[in-house]
């Protein structure tokens, strides 16, 4: 009679959570592309940076019960500027075991940079770090559609010789992505 239990008991289990991310997969890939990026940070004028479009690709790899990591690599373009802000950040996360959505938590470090000719004579490398979260949404048991949302941190100083020599462009932001994951 127990094993009758504890057979149906995992059966009816087993059934009810066979959607939920914890349950359906062994391993997980993600990739996606960032579809706004929102510049919230101010240059050593005080002023406004804009964004005037964003380029680039996230990937996640991902296994159950454990932290997944990501890298993050995206170009934005500043609204009448020549430089373009260049974004490659590492991620630790955690898909979190959830039934029908999967919610995905996480942080990041890395680095920004502005590019363009002569960029490298006038400013140094900047740090960064984030924070993001991502909704998904299982289509089947293979494939997963997802929003993400990441809040950068991020300054860029000016070296040493030139007139704002020490003075920091905040190029912090918010960064909006769409992406696909695979479940193997």
């Amino acid at each position: 009679m127990k094993c009758k239990i504890i057979l149906t008991a995992f059966a009816v289990t087993s059934l009810i959570f066979s959607n939920t991310p914890a349950f359906a997969e062994l391993f997980s890939v993600s990739v996606g592309v960032p579809i706004s990026h929102t510049l919230t940070g101010k240059d050593v004028e005080n002023e406004e940076i804009k964004s005037d479009g964003v380029s680039g690709a996230f990937i996640q790899i991902n296994m159950p019960f454990l932290p997944g990591i990501g890298i993050d690599s995206y170009k934005t373009k500043i609204k009448n500027s020549d430089p373009d802000l260049a974004t490659t950040i590492f991620n630790l996360f955690y898909l979190l075991p959830i039934p029908v959505i999967n919610l995905t938590v996480g942080v990041g470090i890395g680095s920004t940079e502005l590019q363009c000719e002569g960029c490298s004579n006038y400013y140094k490398k900047g740090s960064a770090n984030q924070w993001y979260t991502s909704l998904g949404m299982s289509i089947i048991n293979l494939f997963d559609l997802h929003l993400s949302y990441r809040s950068v941190s991020s300054k860029i100083e000016f070296k040493a010789g030139d007139a704002n020599a020490g003075k920091k462009n905040d190029l912090s932001g918010n960064v909006m992505g769409l992406g696909i994951g695979f479940n193997f």
